[in-house]
This record gives structure tokens, sequence and C-alpha cells, in this order.
């Protein structure tokens, strides 16, 4: 055994089972953070969503964390959010049936059904104003974003209604595969729809207070959806001519409705998204070969000590995944860890399941700044590529803070493995999704 793996299991502290009140207890340490960025290693592993609905249930419950965000789209996250506050009478699956856009078993699976269903219990117990919301992060709903906007505007002001769908109206030819418009956009050489978006957000922006007089809270909906129709138009047109750009615009955007949702005084929010959007990307070849940036990065940058990022990791197990972008989900092998991975390195340990505080070995930090290999399944995967397609350099004691490990884990249980027939959408992640 090597002197790395000997520290490992002396610094590792062993839980057994996730819904034992032992393993959320673990991360009382992490209580005083304002931003907790929970991420996962695949969009498909059950462990990692229970895991992170553990310490999601502790930190709501016992030290006030109000918001819960995550790399899901905010008109879906919505519907969701309104179950858990109780604004709807739909029943949790209910809910969940906005999520229609591949990969649906990201969210319509089990184990999300449970957690909203607790968190949903839990605000019914709290006053209004203690209740904690569910969110969406990302910026792939461009047409739904765009009738939420409109059907906002027509209930406050009609006359801003119809100058939002003339500028709106622009989009239309590309609402139902929006990477089209990115391929236009680069034909000609200039943005045909940017100013109108960017004018439609300026508008509702200047008439806040106006607005927020009339309709309370629905505000805040209008206001993110106009900003996903702004930074989405940008995304799109980055998409061809600079992929690099265009996830530095996704996570941006992503960063923008998380700093937005944390202006309210007292909030404290929990993020869930991939371990490639949460670990600092400044210590990944994300950041270190490709300049790329990620949510994890600007959280630490913008708001340092108050930010506590953590990670999961697998040897090997199951994962729902698909082997194309709008495929059939399937329940995949996940292949054993490569040598000079992390993963390798944690499972060499012999210890099965283990949290890993990373900031409190400092002999054992040590030996991890090495860069090594870390794995990163999206929601698809390809194990005949592995090696090329899931795996990225990292320093892991930097890119995170603590570090969750499951040496064996299984997939997800999805509600449906068939994904909706829309148009092949070009996602930046292709063909990975992360």
């Amino acid at each position: 055994m090597s002197t790395l793996e000997k520290h490992i299991i002396a610094a590792a502290e062993p839980f057994d089972r996730i819904d034992d009140s032992t393993f959320a207890e673990k991360f009382d340490r992490f209580k005083d953070a304002r931003l907790i960025l929970i991420g996962d290693a695949s969009h498909g592993t059950s462990e990692f969503y229970t895991a992170r609905a553990a310490i999601t249930k502790r930190l709501v419950e016992r030290f006030g964390f109000n918001i819960v965000a995550a790399e899901a789209d905010w008109p879906d996250a919505h519907s969701v959010d309104q179950y858990v506050r109780h604004q709807t009478t739909v029943s949790a699956a209910e809910s969940l049936n906005a999520f229609q856009r591949f990969p649906t078993w990201m969210w319509r699976n089990q184990e999300f059904k449970e957690f909203i269903e607790w968190l949903h219990r839990h605000n019914g117990d709290c006053p209004e104003s203690e209740q904690a919301g569910f969110y969406g992060l990302d910026l792939y709903s461009l047409g739904a974003s765009i009738r939420a906007v409109i059907d906002y505007l027509d209930k406050v002001n009609p006359d801003a209604a119809q100058d939002a769908r003339k500028r709106y109206g622009c989009l239309q030819p590309w609402i139902e595969d929006p990477a089209q418009y990115g391929l236009v956009a680069l034909k000609l050489g200039e943005a045909p729809c940017a100013e109108g978006v960017r004018k439609v957000l300026n508008d509702l922006l200047i008439r806040r207070l106006e607005y927020a007089r009339k309709s309370d809270g629905a505000f805040l909906d209008a206001e993110m959806n106009a900003q996903i129709v702004r930074d989405a138009e940008e995304y799109y047109r980055a998409l061809y001519h600079d992929p690099d750009l265009s996830w530095n615009l996704r996570d941006v955007h992503m960063f923008k409705i998380l700093s937005r949702l944390l202006e309210t005084k007292g909030s404290k929010a929990i993020v869930w998204a991939h371990n490639s959007h949460v670990g600092d990307a400044r210590y990944t070849s994300m950041g270190m070969s490709r300049n790329e940036l990620n949510i994890g990065q600007l959280c630490r940058e913008n708001f340092g000590k108050d930010v506590v990022i953590i990670g999961c990791g697998t040897h090997t197990g199951t994962v729902a995944a698909a082997n194309d972008w709008d495929g059939k989900m399937e329940v995949m092998k996940v292949v054993p860890s490569l040598e000079d991975s992390y993963e390798r390195v944690m499972f060499n340990s012999g210890v099965p399941r283990f949290l890993l505080d990373l900031n409190q070995h400092k002999e054992l930090t040590q030996m991890l700044m090495k860069p090594r290999l870390e794995r990163f399944i999206g929601v698809i995967y390809r194990p005949a590529t592995e090696r090329w397609s899931h795996y990225s350099k990292a320093v892991l004691p930097k890119q995170m803070d603590a570090y969750v490990w499951f040496q064996e884990s299984k997939a997800v249980i999805p509600f449906e493995t068939d994904q909706p027939q829309f148009p092949p959408a070009v996602d930046e992640t292709y063909p990975f999704g992360l």
C-alpha cells in the first residue's frame, strides 16, 4: 500500500447508509457558508442524487438554507417550485411533467421526486417567508421563456407585451431548434435578434418597481425568463464560432441567475450541478488549457470564503445515460476507473464510502496536488472511448473543498427511458452533455 493510500485511509470519514442521519451530520462543518455547491460526476447516478438530497435536507432544516438552485431550466424548475411552496394543487409527479427536454431522466427520476416530496412537507410546516425554493439556472428554455415573458406582460402592460412580441418575433423561425439561429448568425456575420431581446430585458428592468407593485413575486419569474432569452440568443450565436465561449456564456448565465436569487436578505443557497460546473475551473484542464470558466470559479471569485464546493465520485457500477444526444436512456456499466486518476487513488484505499475533507489534512492535500485524471460522465456515456471522452486533468484539492466517494454506485430510477422527439439539439457539451 502506498503512502498516499495510507493517508487517504487515515483522513477518510467512512459512512454506510446515506439515509442514516450520521451521513448528513458530517456536513455540519460547512453550516456557516452562504453558498454550498454540490457536484456530481454523472447525471445518472442514484447515490449522487440521494447524497446531495440528504445534505440539502440537513442544511435547509437545521441551518436556514432557503435556495436550491439546480442545473435545470428555469420554467421547468418553476413548476417544481410552485409544488414545493404549496402554490399549486398538482402532485410531485405532475410537477415533474414540465421536464420534457432531453435528458428527461435527469429530473424525472424517483430519487429527485422523493426529495421534492420532502421539501413540500418541510415547507408546509414553515411560514411563507421561511420556505425553501427550487430554481433552475440553465438557459435551454428559449421558447418557454419567451412565452412566459409575454404572458406576464399581457397582464401588467399589454402595450409592452405587443412590443415584446415584435422583438421576440425575430427568433420565431428557430424556436424549435435554436442552434440553427447560431448557424444563420454565423453565415450573416451579424446578430439579427440581439438588440431586440436586450431591449425587452432592459425595458422590464427599467419598470421593475412599477411591475413588482402590480404582481408581487411574479416579476422575478418574468425577469429571469427575459434574462434567459437575452443570454440564450448570445449563447446560440457562440455555439459554432467559439465553443469555449459558449461554455463560458452558459456558466456566466447560471452565475447571474444565482446572484440575483441571493439578493434577498438572509438568502443561503445550495447549488446542484455537475462537477464540471461546480469544481473550480481554474484547477482543471478546462481553465488551464481552454480558458474556460464555470460557476464554481465565479462563486469563489465573488463570494470568497462564503463558498464551499463538494464533489462526488465513483469507481464502477451502473449509470443512466444515452449513447447519443436525444437518444434513448440506457442503464450502462461504468468502466472501472483508470490508473493515474483520482478515482483510482480513492478506490485503492479500500474504503468503500467516505467523505474526504480536502482542507483539513495538509500532508494529504500536498500529495494530492499532483494533477491527475478525473472522470466526467454527462448525459452521454461512451465507454469505448472513455479516456478521451470522459477524463480530464484536475487538481482536486484546489478544485473542491470536500469529496464524497462511492466505490460502487447504481443508476437512478427513471420515470421513462424513451426521450422526447424534438429536432436534434447541438449542445456545447455534445457529445458528453455535462
